[in-house]
């Protein structure tokens, strides 16, 4: 039987508890006949200072990911949303979003399956996107070796790079939009065509919308593309004000 209000579709959302960013802009996306149902990766709000730090909290995040994924699965959606980025490419480019999707197929069944690792290439594909590309991250300079090598394996040179180093993973949700925008300049040389944001817990959806207005060019965040992506997949192509031309256009 369908569910009465998800009856287009029902999405398991897992994102650590510590993100305060993804489960409002995914219901700000959510077109009529589609729920989100969140379920939390516990992790604690410990400080970062370091590259080490950094790699601890990816290390506790992806170790709760079972967990809560089991939990969402009592709720029995029709597909399933990592609403995390950097566990997508941390360790291996590729060959890090297949372990993770293999890890989620075990405890779905095989369920459809929806991960910034696949999200954001098919969102510069579809906006055409064939040269060097920006990226802008809350995360520590140790993240660069990851993003690299996972837009080098997904066909895209990284021309500019800007790691805001965020002191916990709350503060994340709290980077001043002020501080964004500069990050984004920062980033957008003259040979960028594009813009991607990661990290699902910085407030980039509407500020990325904004912004491709005044640099002319497409500005990807990462909780945007995932969620677009996931609709799209399921064959529902509403266009979504107020989260810019990708929810718009394609």
């Amino acid at each position: 039987m369908t569910d009465v209000l998800g009856w287009r579709c029902t999405f398991g959302v897992v994102t650590p508890s510590t993100n305060t960013v993804v489960q409002p802009e995914y219901e700000d996306m959510r077109p009529a006949g589609v729920t989100n149902h969140v379920a939390r990766m516990h992790i604690p709000d410990d400080p970062i200072g370091s590259d080490g730090d950094f790699d601890e909290l990816i290390r506790r995040i992806d170790v709760a990911l079972e967990a809560a994924l089991e939990r969402v699965m009592t709720a029995k959606p029709d597909h399933i949303v990592l609403g995390i980025s950097a566990e997508s490419i941390w360790g291996g480019g590729l060959a890090a979003a297949e372990a993770i999707k293999a890890r989620v197929d075990r405890l779905t069944g095989g369920l459809p399956f929806t991960q910034a690792a696949d999200a954001l290439p098919a969102a510069l594909r579809a906006f055409g996107v064939r040269g060097p590309i920006g990226i802008v991250t809350p995360y520590y300079p140790v993240a660069e070796k990851h993003l690299v090598r996972f837009a080098e394996e997904t066909g895209f040179a990284v021309a500019a790079t800007k790691h805001l180093a965020r002191p916990s993973p709350v503060e994340i949700a709290r980077t001043p939009l002020e501080m964004l925008r500069d990050a984004l300049v920062e980033v957008n040389t003259p040979e960028v065509e594009a813009i991607i944001q990661f990290g699902a817990n910085l407030p980039m959806g509407r500020l990325a919308a904004a912004a491709e207005l005044w640099l002319g060019k497409p500005v990807i965040a990462v909780n945007t593309a995932t969620y677009w992506h996931a609709l799209r997949s399921r064959g529902i192509h509403d266009r979504v004000q107020g989260y810019g031309r990708l929810l718009l256009e394609h």
